[in-house]
Formats: structure tokens, C-alpha cells, sequence
């Protein structure tokens, strides 16, 4: 049992630690649930989800007043219990109502799934975001970009920050986007690649997190006007192996950071990451243009790219 004072804040995945004690927890009112002499409470933090049990009739009624999403703290007692979400809950709590919400959101978060459409969604995205699904996503990204960044710095590459604004396309086959520049024509910047390629000169091994923008109004999921690149730049190579060495130690390494800090993320989307090989399987790309046109009669000898449904078919 550890013990903390009554002034401690604590987050919800560790009350576990201290059964017996009295502890404080603060976070949203996720969901509560009065029967005929007891309301049960389930009060959400920034990590995860706890229970609170109230038995006396003021702070019931209390509690009975209050609207989904209200900011509250709560003090009480860590008691362990086969029926509390996560084998422990609050006992005897006192709650202080931080800020009470006014209006109910337009959906509950605390169904399985958002039950409301794409416009409604994104018109309360401050209070979507919130749902447990939608949380794991971001920690499912934040833990995959932590692990890029982590086997990187391993390999002794160097992070750089480049300019976002450019006076011309940084790379050919994309559309950019101007910008009024204090009344010079700008462009924001769809690739960090010519800066990569000088900082090359500096470091020997550099990468970058940030967002790239490309006009690119195509109505698929392999187009996005703006997103977050993960971009690698590499000096004194002897060929593409190389580069596929170094792309294989970077997605391993995401993918053990994910399960390494984000398993509760990939629990709750009820997702299972592949394991990466000690060896990737890589055909020749000749090769792989012979296969489907095989495979399909489809003449693709020659051509400079692949369609998306050749990539599927030759990666099942």
C-alpha cells in the first residue's frame, strides 16, 4: 500500500498502486450509472478510466445533477474489486466539481463507436477526439513516431528542422500551394528534400519530422494536402540495400515502440502489428512487373510506377 496526501493528484492507471489509501484523481465524468442505493461513476483522465462508488444520498444527488463531460476531482478510498473495469475503485469519494458542463455532447463517448455521422463528428471534434478509440489513434501514432525517432538517433542520424516556406517546388510531380510572403509569391514546402540533401553535407545521416503540404485535391487515400513525413536522408551509400537496411531497423523499431508504449492503444482498436522479419522479401522491380503481367494480361512491362491494386496483389 502506498499512501500519497490528500492534495496528490494522481492519474487513473495508477490507483492499483494504492490500495487501502486515499488518493485524488481529476478528469472528465465519462459515464455514471444510479441504481436504486448506489451510483457508480466512471471518471476519465488524460490515461485512462477509473470507478467511483457513491453511496451517500448528498453526494449521489450531487453527481445526479451533473452532465456527461464535466470536469471533476475526486478524493476517496482505493478499494480492489472483481467488477470495477480495471480490479480497483474509489470508495467514500468527495467531489469537487472543477466545471460543470451545460449542454450534453451530441454523441456518448462511452459507446464502442462515435454513433453520430462524419459532419457531426467534426463539427465537435474537441469532444470526438475524446472518445477512447480515437485517443488510442493518437497514442498509436505518438508511440510509432517515438520509435522512429529512437532507432534513428541509435544509428547516430542527426533530427533537422526545415523551412516550411520555399520560393519554388522543392520536388518535381506534386503541386504546391502559394502563400502571400510579405508580398513576394512563396510556396509551402511538399518536401523537405533539397534541405535534407544539404544538411547530407553536414551530418552524413539526417531525418525529419513535419508536415509536408501537396495540392493535391485527388479524391483517394493515397492523397493528402497535408500530413506529417518521416524523412530520412542518407550519405556514403554504396547502393538501394543500403536504404532498405536502414528502412527495416526504422519500421522494426516503430513497431516495438508500439508495443512497447502503446499496447493499450492497439488493445482497444483490436489491432495485432505484423512482425517484421529479420529479412524483408524484395523482388527485382522488372521482376515484379513480369509477375502481373502474367498474372492479370495486363501489359505493364515499361511502365514507371505501379497502380495501387499491383502493390496489394504482389504484397498478398
Amino acid at each position: 500500500m502506498q499512501h500519497v496526501g490528500a492534495t496528490d493528484r494522481i492519474f487513473t492507471v495508477d490507483v492499483s498502486r494504492h490500495e487501502g489509501g486515499r488518493v485524488r484523481l481529476a478528469g472528465w465524468l465519462h459515464h455514471q450509472r444510479a441504481l436504486a442505493r448506489v451510483t457508480f461513476v466512471l471518471l476519465r483522465d488524460g490515461r485512462g478510466i477509473a470507478q467511483i462508488v457513491a453511496v451517500d444520498g448528498a453526494t449521489r444527488e450531487h453527481l445526479g445533477s451533473l452532465l456527461p463531460e464535466s470536469v471533476i476531482a475526486v478524493e476517496g478510498t482505493v478499494v480492489a474489486s472483481e467488477q470495477a473495469p480495471t480490479g480497483f475503485e474509489l470508495h467514500d469519494p468527495e467531489v469537487t466539481v472543477v466545471v460543470a458542463t451545460d449542454v450534453a455532447p451530441p454523441f456518448e463517448l462511452r459507446r464502442p463507436e462515435l454513433g453520430a455521422q462524419l459532419p457531426t463528428i467534426l463539427d465537435h471534434a474537441a469532444v470526438a477526439l475524446r472518445h477512447p478509440r480515437r485517443r488510442a489513434a493518437f497514442r498509436l501514432a505518438a508511440a510509432s513516431v517515438a520509435g522512429f525517432r529512437a532507432t534513428l538517433d541509435a544509428a547516430h542520424f542527426v533530427e533537422v528542422h526545415t523551412p516550411k516556406v520555399v520560393a519554388a517546388a522543392t520536388e518535381s510531380g506534386a503541386n504546391v500551394f502559394p502563400v502571400d510572403w510579405f508580398g513576394r509569391r512563396a510556396f509551402l514546402a511538399q518536401s523537405p528534400q533539397f534541405y535534407k540533401q544539404m544538411m547530407v553535407g553536414v551530418f552524413e545521416r539526417v531525418y525529419e519530422v513535419a508536415p509536408v503540404f501537396r495540392a493535391e485535391p485527388h479524391d483517394t487515400v493515397r492523397h493528402l494536402a497535408e500530413y506529417v513525413s518521416l524523412d530520412v536522408e542518407i550519405g556514403f551509400i554504396d547502393d538501394h540495400r543500403d536504404v532498405m537496411h536502414v528502412l527495416h531497423d526504422v519500421l522494426d523499431g516503430m513497431f516495438r515502440a508500439m508495443h512497447q508504449h502503446a499496447y493499450d492503444a492497439l488493445a482497444e482498436l483490436d489491432l495485432e502489428l505484423p512482425q517484421v522479419p529479420t529479412s524483408i522479401p524484395a523482388i527485382d522491380f522488372t521482376e515484379a512487373q513480369t509477375m502481373i503481367e502474367r498474372a492479370t494480361g495486363e501489359p505493364v512491362v515499361g511502365e514507371p510506377d505501379l497502380a495501387p491494386a499491383h502493390e496489394r496483389w504482389l504484397g498478398e
